[in-house]
């Protein structure tokens, strides 16, 4: 006799929290101490909340819920099931924060999110669970006393931390630059997670990425930028603009602040604050398979369409979903989204692409959501003129 949808749900639900880190139990036989993530089945409530499907402790106390439903079902609006539940802890129940912060709705194929820390908390869609350790360290950051000596921490998530970033300072942008990179924090700070940059050619979108990704770290401490490109000429490019990169505070360059690595093999350095990679290596590397570097020279887009299929992308422990904060998509214009999708969609991160010449594709994949447009015919005349500048001051003759 087939499973019931609910009870193949729940089989794999319990899968992905296990692949997570977490270690999963049932109400009467739970032992909140054997992991540092403990997921109890069918938890009891207080009268009138039910059970929930399942109890999230960390170290030792509830700190999150698990709303189940069979595949298939709609996810949008669970969230306010799963608050009630959040909200009908025993009181007796030993506790991180009332209501608990964190809450996930789950068919085991699909999963949504949401994260009371956040400014504006909504719920979002994640490719899987977070690992216990990731949701500790929130909490950690959460729970620091109101002392003096700690006024100088900043909040717990990557988003209330955006909220804080300063206004940037034109100095040593051109004006379609700055103008890129405060829409993009605009659009940050409005929690939307894909934005697209549509600069010309020989405009700077790399230079541009590497003005944000430095105030992302640096402002909003941002734990790991990816700087995405679909073939290895071009992460060759972008290791040297981040490694010319001089730093609008007192003139040391990017790397001599932060760690950047260009990924040639699936080990991503682990204090690396920035890692250039291509696509192809970053899936291989979640598959767990080591990849040739001349497998990484041609880009999938100019492959035969025979050889383009969609590549199916499974959990990997060793790279959870958290493992990049923010995600830079170069040459976003290629046709990567039938081809690639899964893996640009497996981080819990924000993304962000890069192009001269989007597509509908492209404009539909980050939500139509376009803050920065800088065209040929908008470049052309500026750097007519940069160039009439340049000739002028060397004393050459301007035609």
């Amino acid at each position: 006799m087939p499973e019931s949808p609910e009870k193949l749900a729940r089989q794999n639900i319990d899968a992905a929290l296990i692949l997570a880190g977490w270690v999963v139990q049932d109400a009467k036989a739970a032992n909140i101490s054997a992991g540092r993530g403990v997921a109890v089945r069918e938890f009891p409530l207080k009268r009138g909340h039910g059970y929930a499907d399942y109890l999230l402790y960390v170290d030792g106390r509830a700190a999150g819920v698990v709303e189940a439903k069979k595949e298939g079902d709609p996810l949008t609006g669970v969230e306010i099931q799963s608050e009630k539940y959040s909200v009908g802890m025993p009181s007796a129940l030993p506790t991180w924060f009332r209501p608990l912060p964190f809450l996930y709705e789950s068919t085991g194929v699909e999963t949504q999110f949401t994260n009371r820390f956040d400014p504006v908390p909504r719920s979002r869609r994640v490719f899987s669970f977070h690992r216990p350790e990731t949701l500790a360290s929130w909490l950690a950051a959460s729970a620091q006393p109101e002392h003096p000596e700690h006024e100088e921490l900043l909040p717990s998530t990557l988003r209330s931390r955006i909220q804080l970033l300063p206004p940037l300072e034109p100095k040593g942008l051109w004006e379609a630059q700055f103008k890129a990179v405060t829409n993009l924090e605009h659009s940050l700070k409005q929690d939307r997670p894909r934005a697209l940059i549509q600069m010309a050619t020989g405009s700077g979108k790399t230079f541009t990425a590497v003005t944000a990704s430095y105030r992302l770290i640096k402002h909003a401490d941002a734990k790991r930028v990816l700087f995405l490109v679909d073939r290895a000429n071009l992460g060759r490019q972008a290791l040297k603009e981040f490694q010319h990169y001089a730093t609008p505070d007192d003139g040391r360059k990017f790397t001599e602040l932060y760690n950047v690595q260009h990924l040639l093999s699936n080990k991503v350095d682990p204090v690396a604050r920035v890692t250039i990679s291509t696509i192809q290596r970053l899936y291989a590397m979640l598959k767990g398979e080591e990849l040739a570097e001349e497998d990484e020279e041609l880009s999938q887009f100019d492959a035969p369409a025979a050889f383009r299929e969609p590549v199916p992308v499974a959990y990997n422990p060793n790279v959870p979903i958290e493992f990049f904060d923010i995600v830079f998509i170069d040459e976003a214009h290629r046709s990567i989204y039938s081809v690639w999708r899964q893996v640009l969609e497996y981080f819990d991160a924000h993304l962000i692409g890069l192009t001269a010449t989007p597509s509908k594709a492209t404009f539909g994949f980050f939500n139509q959501n376009l803050v920065m447009e800088y065209g040929h015919r908008q470049a052309v005349p500026f750097f007519h003129r940069s160039i009439c500048e340049a000739r002028y001051w060397s004393g050459t003759r301007v035609s």
